[in-house]
């Protein structure tokens, strides 16, 4: 996001977020979602030591490849640009606002991106995302030198908002069913065959 505010300014050295946001953006208002994704678990502990063969999956190494390092990184240029370019379209007149908006956008769409990772969710998982949504939204009323109180009550800057987080992440939500559908791991094709067969048990007992 930094790259193309600089680049639409002529790539000006010009900080787009100040330095307590920028602290506040990697500890309390994502820290805790990210944190609780060590919650996270494909399959059950019993499963896993009933089906060993689970583990080739790892043995591969297609969890961290040079290939899943570049689908993130495209996928951080995408929501970064979204972000940006729509933001300065949509809130052209209002320019004076556009830290609130693209902050508050990127908050929401890391959340919900967060969200898109977890496979199994846990309790303190949701407790993470509802706490670090109060702790951002109870914050902005300390931080009246960065964001414009009045403005963020506004249902322009609501209703604007909201498309700018949907648009960066309806897509890639599209695209990671639609994988998982077409080509679902071997995890979820043997749960699926598991829970079919105990079907199969209880309908013939």
């Amino acid at each position: 996001m930094q790259a193309v505010f600089s680049a639409i300014f002529y790539f000006a050295a010009v900080s787009l977020y100040e330095g307590i946001l920028m602290i506040g953006y990697a500890t309390i208002y994502t820290m805790a979602p990210v944190f609780s994704l060590v919650l996270d678990e494909d399959v059950s502990a019993d499963v896993a030591l009933t089906y060993p063969e689970l583990y080739q999956e790892l043995l591969k190494g297609r969890s961290l490849s040079f290939k899943t390092f570049f689908i993130w990184t495209l996928i951080s240029i995408y929501q970064g640009g979204i972000i940006m370019l729509l933001g300065f379209w949509l809130f052209e007149s209002q320019m004076i606002h556009v830290v609130s908006i693209t902050f508050t956008t990127l908050i929401l769409t890391e959340l919900l991106m967060v969200s898109l990772t977890i496979r199994t969710w846990h309790g303190l998982m949701i407790i993470a995302e509802i706490i670090s949504i109060a702790v951002y939204f109870l914050s902005l009323a300390f931080l009246n030198q960065y964001f414009d109180g009045t403005f963020l009550l506004t249902g322009d800057f609501v209703w604007k908002t909201l498309i700018l987080t949907t648009i960066s992440c309806l897509p890639l939500i599209a695209v990671k069913v639609g994988y998982r559908k077409c080509a679902p791991p071997s995890y979820a094709k043997l749960l699926k065959n598991n829970s079919t067969f105990r079907n199969c048990l209880k309908f013939t007992c």
